[in-house]
């Protein structure tokens, strides 16, 4: 007995169904991830750092965008909509459509039990092929808790950690700070 192999799906035929798709999903490698729905404290820690950010940057050669924006990384060929997506200078699209960024500066993620593996690992292996990343942020919805990757010579990242309200992690390449009771204002930590 045989198993039907998967079809392969293009990325240019991936991108037309996407752009007409009622629900979002990453694509890699000729097949579609369906990304599922977010939580309350998810959909809070993410409006609560959009909000941080566009405030810093007002005035500035920075864009900041919501979970909308899709993000190629070319050298692998993913698709993805980070939670969080900065670009300073010039934003280049792949496209006219301009709706899939090639050259985020800045990608934060909000953790979740399904996802935290995959952003931790995987993901954050064919981010750092992004010539254009200098920072990567994860930030945690169960606890307080900010990683910050910040990209240094030789391939090498920095990490940082901030693990309390009064910490905050300062973003020297866009230069903004995360406060961490900002960040999760209104969330409410089950205590262990």
């Amino acid at each position: 007995m045989s198993s039907q192999p998967k079809s392969y799906l293009p990325p240019q035929e991936y991108l037309a169904l996407e752009r007409k798709a009622e629900f979002r999903s990453e694509y890699f490698k000729g097949e579609l991830y369906a990304m599922t729905g977010a939580s309350r404290e998810h959909n809070l820690i993410v409006g609560n750092t959009l909000v941080a950010l566009h405030g810093q940057l007002r005035g500035r050669p920075c864009e900041v965008y919501a979970s909308d924006m899709r993000v190629k990384v070319s050298a692998t060929g993913l698709y993805t909509y980070p939670d969080v997506v900065v670009v300073c200078g010039e934003a280049k699209f792949e496209d006219e459509q301009v709706d899939t960024l090639l050259n985020p500066t800045l990608i934060i993620e909000v953790l979740s039990k399904s996802t935290e593996r995959y952003d931790r690992g995987a993901k954050f292996e064919q981010y750092r092929t992004l010539d254009s990343l200098t920072d990567y942020i994860l930030i945690a919805q169960d606890k307080h808790l900010i990683e910050h990757f910040s990209h240094q010579e030789n391939k090498q990242w920095l990490f940082t950690i901030a693990n309390s309200l009064q910490d905050s992690i300062y973003i020297a390449s866009i230069e903004c700070d995360l406060v961490l009771e900002t960040v999760y204002e209104r969330i409410e930590m089950e205590i262990k």
